[in-house]
């Protein structure tokens, strides 16, 4: 008994000797050594050789299992501290700085304590720059005199958003398109080259449901497609916009963009949906279009501003409705010219269900020279009808506008009208294929007929 003893002895003390084994290693063999000790204590010296061999096999074994024990705690403990690792980096800070103490360090050492500082104050998921793509190629041909068949790529749009903070938003549209520009029927620009514009460009805040503030250029809310669709034809059903609706650039007769600052909301009207819109800008250039862009983007040609109106509602009971007026005031001074009031009134009604769209739209651009009693009432309208069949949509729209001969604004727009027919089809979720089809009835000149196929995408 005293051998067992001194045994047990030695063996805890060589443990307790041995300073750079874990302590849960120490543990389990002084475990193992009081599972075992009965074992040997119990052998009397005059046992065979044959029973002291049986008793250092089960001492191995049962030495063999302490020991992968020990493995797997020591595995257990490594990854225990590999996760809190990664807990530390994930966390956010949530201390405060504290002010350093006025100490002697050096400059490398003073820009890095700024730079912690700053970092702890900024969360820089709140201004994550966003920016989707969009993009369109064409081929396209017609029958008027002049015109070639041709593929064409279209815009390709960077949609750039940014939350500055909870209240204030940023939004961009940064486009690439090719081609010239056709301004109130005087081309300019060379065919084959690139351009970038910045069609939309604005901070946005938001105080509420009922007041929301925007500052820089935008889509003006006249009617209902300016402010629906913009420069994605992705999102558009057909290959492109109703001519009433066509940008400046290409030969539109509305200031489609507004340089200013505008306010929209909700008016408080219950299960009706009233909102509102009021604008005040630029307007539009009225001289020379050979130097000027149609849009005032940096310098107004005159101190008079421009101002839009617009109310709609979206009732609850009808589901999908859309029912608004709209009325856009300005002062135009062409060159060598008298000035020109100018008058814009609009209504829209638009029914759009997931499966089904109708749009209508119809207005009347009035210029009144100034100093005359000459007035030029310019009607348009548009109507669209679509359904869609599992991934196609088919569709139907029907367009007119008729403007002045002597228009002293856009002279070359005379009376065009006409049907398209199209059909869309969703090859995917990014990209749309489009057939389209226009007749397009001219005052003055022979009819044209049109065939366009686009593939209009998403990134």
């Amino acid at each position: 008994m005293n051998f067992c003893v001194l045994q047990l002895s030695n063996s805890f003390l060589s443990v307790k000797a041995n300073r750079s084994r874990p302590l849960a290693q120490g543990l389990l063999f002084l475990l193992g050594l009081l599972v075992v000790a009965p074992i040997v204590c119990a052998q009397q010296p005059g046992e065979t050789p044959g029973s002291d061999k049986e008793t250092m096999q089960l001492l191995l074994k049962r030495i063999s299992l302490l020991e992968a024990k020990v493995k797997k705690v020591d595995e257990l403990e490594a990854r225990i501290k590999e996760l809190e690792a990664v807990k530390s980096q994930l966390a956010p800070a949530e201390k405060t700085a504290v002010p350093a103490q006025p100490t002697v360090a050096s400059e490398n050492e003073s820009e890095s304590a700024g730079e912690r500082a700053m970092s702890e104050r900024m969360d820089v998921s709140k201004t994550l720059l966003r920016i989707r793509g969009f993009g369109d190629v064409n081929l396209h041909g017609d029958t008027q005199k002049g015109d070639t068949t041709a593929f064409t790529l279209g815009q390709l749009n960077l949609f750039v958003t940014s939350d500055i903070s909870e209240k204030f938003k940023f939004l961009s549209e940064i486009i690439f398109e090719g081609g010239p520009d056709n301004i109130y029927g005087i081309t300019r620009g060379e065919n084959n080259t690139f351009s970038v514009d910045v069609e939309r460009y604005l901070v946005q805040y938001s105080y509420n449901d009922y007041l929301n503030i925007s500052a820089g250029r935008w889509h003006t809310a006249i009617g209902y497609y300016n402010t629906a669709y913009h420069h994605s034809t992705w999102f558009q059903t057909t290959t492109g916009r109703p001519f009433l609706f066509d940008f400046e650039d290409r030969g539109g007769i509305l200031p489609i963009h507004t340089v200013g600052v505008s306010a929209s909301g909700s008016i408080p009207s219950g299960r009706l949906g009233l909102h509102y819109v009021a604008e005040v800008g630029n307007g539009r250039a009225s001289r020379s279009p050979l130097n000027q862009e149609p849009v005032q983007n940096v310098i107004d040609e005159q101190n008079h501003k421009a101002y839009n109106l617009a109310l709609f509602a979206r009732p609850e009971a009808i589901r999908g409705l859309q029912v608004g007026f709209s009325a856009y005031r300005d002062l135009l001074a062409p060159a060598n010219s008298p000035k020109i009031g100018e008058t814009i009134l609009a209504a829209h009604a638009v029914f759009i269900r997931p499966q089904f769209e109708w749009l209508n739209e119809a207005l009347v651009d009035r210029h009144s020279v100034f100093g005359t009693s000459q007035v030029f009432n310019t009607p348009g309208f548009y109507s669209q009808v679509s359904k869609q069949f599992g991934s196609y949509r088919p569709y139907f729209r029907y367009q007119y506008v008729n403007a002045a001969n002597t228009e002293p604004i856009f002279p070359d727009v005379r009376l065009r009208h006409g049907p398209s027919v199209g059909l869309r089809y969703d090859a995917s979720e990014s990209v749309a294929l489009k057939l389209q089809y226009d007749y397009t009835a001219l005052r003055g000149q022979a009819a044209t007929n049109g065939l366009a196929l686009q593939v209009g995408f998403t990134f």
